[in-house]
């Protein structure tokens, strides 16, 4: 069997989960959502820019979405904790300044989401700016920061996939091997790793679509980056052992992601046809 096999494994499991520098000791987790966010921030102002938006409306919008995500990822995470694990939701009833502690791990991108697009929208609207610009702005910065926030899971040793013996499987310390139920030296597929390179992946075709005008209306890219993450993250969630409630078969986040290709398709059809996005093509709706 492959947990009883002694692995080749390509990728070690971490030394440790931060950096110490003097008093300071730094999680590697926090840093990189932080290097993440850093650089899709610059990406998003310098689209939004070229669109013929403000810079600065650009980078109070990216920073309130920067609030709103990690506020929404936080609940994301913490609400089906008080739903499905009594323990552990109550943990944070007699710590309650662990809901802040992102360092420890525990974000919901899919509730980061939703929490981020909300402060943008509101943020946007009240300053009527241009909100299609703004959408094909994000859309190549979202999977850019989640590109480089997701090696913070392989600092935390967390959110692995199942049991391989492949060439570039992820070790983990026996401790966490024990955990998750499997004997110490198992390996497990890298889905950080995974995400990370579809997540890389699709920055690269939204920037080409963008560039190639093979889209019809300011905004459909958003949508298009709600299909590929939703593959991406579909398939990936197949793999992960983390989730024990099922649903038909399929985890929360898997149905999730399937309703986030459905509204991504859905939207982009009706946005190319419909929307009110700026025409790229040089037409107009009355063509």
């Amino acid at each position: 069997m492959t947990s009883l096999l002694l692995p080749l494994a390509q990728i070690p499991s971490p030394p440790r989960p931060g950096i110490e520098l003097g008093p300071l000791d730094l999680r590697m987790y926090g840093v990189l959502i932080a290097v993440g966010a850093f650089l899709a921030l610059q990406l998003m102002v310098k689209r939004y820019e070229r669109f013929g938006g403000s810079p600065e409306i650009a980078e109070k919008a990216g920073l309130l979405a920067l609030l709103g995500g990690l506020l929404g990822a936080r609940i994301g995470y913490i609400i089906p904790r008080f739903l499905e694990d009594g323990a552990h939701g109550a943990a944070y009833i007699t710590r309650p300044a662990d809901i802040l502690a992102i360092w420890q791990g525990g974000l919901a991108f899919f509730g980061g989401l939703v929490g981020g697009a909300l402060f943008v929208i509101v943020y946007v609207r009240a300053k009527r700016a241009d909100i299609p610009a703004m959408m094909d702005a994000v859309a190549p910065a979202l999977p850019l920061a989640q590109a480089i926030g997701r090696w913070g899971n392989y600092f935390n040793q967390e959110l692995f996939g199942r049991p391989t013996d492949l060439p570039w499987a992820l070790a983990v310390s026996d401790r966490v091997a024990e955990r998750a139920g499997y004997p110490p030296g198992t390996t497990f597929h890298p889905t950080f790793l995974y995400e990370s390179l579809w997540n890389l992946a699709l920055v690269g075709v939204l920037l080409w679509l963008d560039r190639a005008g093979k889209l019809r209306r300011r905004g459909s890219l958003l949508f298009v980056y709600l299909i590929g993450y939703g593959i991406g993250r579909g398939w990936i969630e197949t793999l992960r052992i983390d989730t024990i409630e099922r649903y038909f078969g399929l985890s929360r986040n898997n149905w999730i992601a399937i309703a986030v290709v459905l509204l991504g398709v859905v939207g982009l059809v009706w946005w190319e046809r419909k929307g009110p996005g700026q025409r790229l093509d040089g037409r107009t709706d009355t063509d």
